[in-house]
């Protein structure tokens, strides 16, 4: 069994300090990467260990390590070869690249070649289909390959040099990268390196360019804000709106006071009680006109003539 070194043992506690003590089991995780930093791949001892300083079981720690691919089960080569074959890679040629190494290393699917350096693996998808057919080497691509070009990244691999991929930082070995994985900064100067979209991401926004398309009111120069930046902003908002409720405030109580002996204007009153004689008026009005309709001559001619 697997005795993990003191280094490790105290990542491993660095890495459980970073969650609240109530959900310390959120670090399981990057703990299974750190494990696999250290084996190159997550064993048993690895499994045991996650669940020993997480106070969990090994049912528990296994369950999550067989369900995410990234964590291998079984011991891996120093590089991870991985090629996609989903839809649009398989329709460029990705079928026929993995059948060229398969060949050539005389491996297949999640199998190490016999020098333990390279492990190969068909992938569903590499989330690169602009770039297609692609590979990813210890999850660092290799875009728009042919049989001719894998075979020469795994060539010189397995010769002991580090080929550049198309986009990303120089090669780690799968170990190196799972240390970084599980949180820790790779320290080389040139660790970190950019990466533009493939142009078929961007045909929509040349397309929209080319035509004069765009929202309204859209200003791509206003900067995006940081969220300290933008938390000031809204406080300093609420702020302003806090100061401004008193003054609206004192506004509209000088609006509705009134000072004592205060009447309105004479257009706006009306006499009290006026509105009730007024329509007992018009009522007594329409009746006696229609008991003079009915009974007075002049009436009854005015019926005839209707």
């Amino acid at each position: 069994m697997t005795v993990f070194s003191e280094e490790t043992r105290a990542r491993a506690r660095e890495i459980i300090a970073r969650y609240p003590a109530d959900r310390s089991r959120s670090a399981l995780l990057p703990l299974l990467h750190l494990v696999q930093s250290e084996e190159g791949y997550v064993s048993p001892a690895g499994i045991a260990f996650c669940a020993e300083v997480l106070g969990l079981n090994k049912a528990q720690v296994g369950a999550v390590a067989s369900f995410y691919t990234m964590y291998k089960r079984r011991p891996t080569g120093d590089w991870l070869v991985s090629v996609c074959t989903n839809t649009m890679c398989n329709v460029l040629g990705g079928q026929e690249v993995y059948d060229a190494l398969v060949e050539h290393l005389g491996v297949g699917h999640e199998e190490t070649t016999a020098d333990g350096t390279v492990t190969l693996e068909h992938a569903e998808c590499l989330a690169a289909c602009d770039y297609g057919p692609v590979m990813t080497v210890n999850y660092d691509f290799f875009d728009n390959v042919d049989p001719k070009t894998a075979v020469g990244v795994v060539d010189e691999l397995r010769a002991g040099s580090r080929p550049t991929p198309s986009r990303g930082a120089r090669l780690c070995q799968l170990k190196e990268m799972s240390l970084q994985l599980a949180g820790f900064a790779d320290e080389r100067a040139d660790a970190v390196a950019d990466g533009g979209p493939g142009e078929p991401t961007v045909r929509g926004l040349r397309l929209a360019q080319e035509h004069g398309i765009a929202v309204t009111g859209f200003d791509p120069n206003t900067p995006i804000r940081s969220k300290a930046e933008a938390e000031q902003a809204a406080a300093e908002a609420k702020a302003k709106a806090e100061a401004a409720k008193p003054a609206a405030a004192s506004a509209g109580a000088a609006k509705e006071s009134r000072p004592a002996g205060y009447a309105k204007p004479a257009s706006d009153a009306k006499p009290a009680g006026d509105e009730a004689p007024v329509k007992e008026r018009s009522l007594k009005d329409a009746a006696a006109g229609m008991g003079d309709t009915a009974g007075s001559p002049a009436g009854n001619e005015r019926g005839a003539d209707q």
